[in-house]
């Protein structure tokens, strides 16, 4: 069957592409549609009717059709996935071209232009880490302790001590600060404690001094504490260094254990710093600076501070049993047994009111428990600790007592009498004057002291600059109105005691616990006790300095990050720590020590030096540090009636009374100082012949030696 149709017009289009859309026929002007359309039903109906007439089966028709299309089917998946291969493999054609045009354009432009630097943020990932060598690492350890607050504090109390004892350090093996009377008598202490623990430790107590008394070792404060470092060196010149060094080191005990104790009470750098070199500092010392027994009282804020450190407690923040440290309590208790060795006179103080607070603890504790309030005060590992570190402190304190209660018994007189405690005991007036050694106010407070009984026990002046921050403190400051009141109240309580008889008659005060307590009847200079009134007001003018310098930090929080003071507010609140020290200079002589007479180096004891007195037999003892004679010599606190008796009988040597005198006591030299005779009989009786006496004479240098 012919089929006739119309054919469009097609139009040539440049790029070979038609005019006509896709999927569109060719359209024809003028109803050309509508005979196209006619013509395909009409085409349609002729291939079916040719498909009936070629009469084949239309199983097989239908089966080759599925065949046919199926085979085309697949040649269409072939074909597709050919033709993404090839697009693919154009694509990446076509980037690594675009990749090496991109390259050869940066390597064109980088001939032109300098290398840029490597992006330091291109990795991702950070630097390994160095792991530093055994020997960088313990650089770094002891750097950071270098720089520990404790360190720092450590090394400034040190170069503090050393310039503001100046010259002490400056010739140390000849002179001694303020005098050397008693500074020469615990010089030889020293250097005693540490020879006999070496040889003899059982005979401790029966020192070379006094022949032939016993317990002459228990006569004054033994300074026992310091026996380790009367193991080195010998002789006069090795004892003379040994004690200024010691002069020295215990003023800087005072500034770091006021110090540590202020810090763990709650207050800030510069108020500890104002304490601790206020307690150890303060005027009144200047006049003690011969005793170095009242000097060395370094151990008792630092005893106190370890103590509250290993308790968890403060004065800020109250009980914190989370930091409690047994071993910081333990340390604490053997630090209070060492102070307690180094003698009674401030040391027996110490020892009540550790027994006082001890008390207050336990009541306390008990008070908790009946009411049954929450929290615990002790675990078993602090217990231990307070347990054990108690006893040594009781035990300590209990042995030291057997040789002083000796000593009372053998020698009765040397009880101290009321009258001797009423010569001792300060007016009010004396709290407000400076002994003479004192740089700013030693001159113009001598027309107060010439009223004053029993110098330099008087002269109580704990500072002006400390007294002023103390009244500060009582209006701001960081501790509470309570703790306020309380440190007061302590203040009033051993101001009142360190007066002695002075306070009414001392009828409800002093006298009483001189009349009750064990040993307190040992203790003629309540003035002593400064050292518990100056702790205090340390303490109270810490709280003020401390409130200052918080507030000039919070006036500076707005304008530096972190919040510290400004020039001006950081040098401000340095000015209370210039005052107190400008306070603390002296100028405390220091004389040249007595050379030690050849004679004292050969002579076989036991000895007498003549003439014999107090001061006189203070260097006889520091003389016989080379060889330890026995000396018949010895100063104390009180004189014994045997060496009363033995100055009585030699006042006329050499006569056969005094030869008879002195043989009879086992005496077997008798050394007579020539440059000391003047004044008295031996003047007279020093070049008289002796061969009659049965006694033999010898020159030797200054001195003029008799053997018996």
């Amino acid at each position: 069957m012919a089929v006739t149709s119309t054919t469009a017009q097609i139009s040539p289009v440049p790029g070979g592409k038609l005019d006509t859309p896709p999927g569109k026929p060719a359209q024809s002007g003028g109803g050309g549609g509508e005979a196209g359309k006619a013509d395909d039903t009409e085409a349609g109906k002729a291939d079916d009717a040719e498909g009936k007439a070629a009469g084949g089966d239309d199983r097989t028709s239908k089966d080759s059709k599925d065949k046919d299309s199926k085979d085309k089917d697949s040649k269409d998946k072939d074909s597709k996935d050919k033709d993404s291969k090839d697009k693919d493999s154009k694509d990446k054609d076509s980037k690594d071209k675009d990749s090496k045009d991109k390259d050869s354009k940066d390597k064109a432009a980088g001939d032109d232009q300098p290398a840029k630097p490597a992006d330091p943020f291109a990795a991702f990932a950070p630097a390994p880490e160095v792991v530093p060598g055994r020997i960088r690492r313990i650089g770094r350890g002891v750097g950071r302790r270098l720089v520990h607050e404790w360190t720092l504090a450590g090394l400034g109390a040190l170069a503090l001590a050393v310039l503001m004892t100046w010259p002490t350090l400056r010739y140390p093996r000849h002179t001694l600060p303020q005098d050397y009377w008693d500074p020469a008598l615990q010089a030889w202490q020293v250097a005693w404690s540490g020879h006999i623990l070496l040889t003899k430790p059982a005979q401790l107590w029966q020192s070379n001094a006094f022949f032939p008394e016993t317990w002459t070792f228990a006569f004054s404060d033994t300074l026992l504490g310091y026996a380790p470092a009367g193991m080195i060196g010998q002789g006069p010149e090795a004892a003379i260094l040994r004690y200024n060094i010691l002069f020295v080191l215990a003023h800087a005990l005072a500034v770091l254990g006021a110090y540590a104790l202020v810090r763990q009470l709650g207050a800030g750098r510069i108020g500890a710093a104002v304490a601790g070199i206020g307690f150890a500092y303060a005027p009144w010392l200047l006049g003690q600076a011969g005793h170095l027994h009242v000097l060395s009282n370094g151990g008792i804020p630092l005893a106190l501070a370890m103590l509250a450190r290993g308790h968890g407690w403060s004065l800020r923040h109250g009980y914190r049993p989370e930091r409690r440290r047994s071993g910081w309590a333990f340390a604490g208790w053997l630090v209070a047994a060492w102070q307690l060795s180094l003698g009674f006179g401030i040391g027996l103080v110490f020892a009540y009111v550790m027994g006082l607070i001890a008390v207050v603890v336990l009541l306390s504790w008990l008070v908790r428990r009946i009411l049954r309030r929450p929290g615990q005060w002790f675990g078993f590992r602090l217990l231990l600790a307070d347990f054990w570190g108690g006893a040594i402190f009781a035990a300590t304190g209990a042995l030291l007592a057997i040789p002083y209660f000796k000593v009372a018994e053998l020698h009765p007189h040397a009880r101290r009498t009321a009258e001797e405690l009423r010569n001792y005991s300060p007016p009010p007036g004396g709290f407000l004057t400076a002994p003479p050694e004192s740089l700013i106010w030693g001159d113009l407070h001598e027309p107060v002291r010439a009223g004053l009984p029993g110098l330099p026990e008087t002269t109580l002046l704990p500072g002006y600059v400390l007294f002023a921050l103390a009244l500060a403190g009582l209006l701001f400051s960081v501790w509470t109105v309570r703790q306020r009141l309380l440190l007061l109240a302590a203040v009033l309580v051993t101001g009142v005691l360190a007066m002695g008889s002075r306070f009414f008659g001392g009828t409800w005060t002093y006298l009483p616990l001189f009349e009750h307590l064990p040993g307190w009847d040992g203790l003629r200079t309540p003035g002593r006790l400064m050292i518990w009134v100056t702790l205090l007001l340390g303490v109270l003018a810490a709280g003020s300095v401390g409130a200052f310098a918080e507030r000039a930090r919070q006036i500076s929080a707005a304008e530096r990050v972190p919040p510290r003071p400004g020039p001006f507010l950081r040098l401000v609140t340095l000015l209370p720590i210039v005052l107190v020290l400008a306070e603390g200079l002296n100028t405390t002589p220091h004389p040249v020590v007595p050379v030690q007479p050849a004679s004292m180096r050969v002579a076989n004891g036991p000895i007498l030096v003549l003439p014999s007195d107090q001061k006189t037999d203070q260097h006889v003892m520091l003389w016989s540090t080379s060889r330890f004679q026995d000396t018949v010599n010895g100063g104390s606190g009180f004189t014994p009636n045997r060496l009363a008796e033995v100055r009585q009988a030699t006042a006329n040597f050499p006569d056969q009374a005094s030869i008879d005198f002195l043989r009879n006591m086992g005496v077997r030299t008798v050394i007579v100082l020539r440059d000391r005779v003047a004044g008295t009989p031996l003047q007279a009786t020093v070049d008289l012949p002796v061969d009659t006496l049965g006694i033999s004479r010898e020159d030797v240098g200054e001195t003029v030696v008799y053997r018996l």
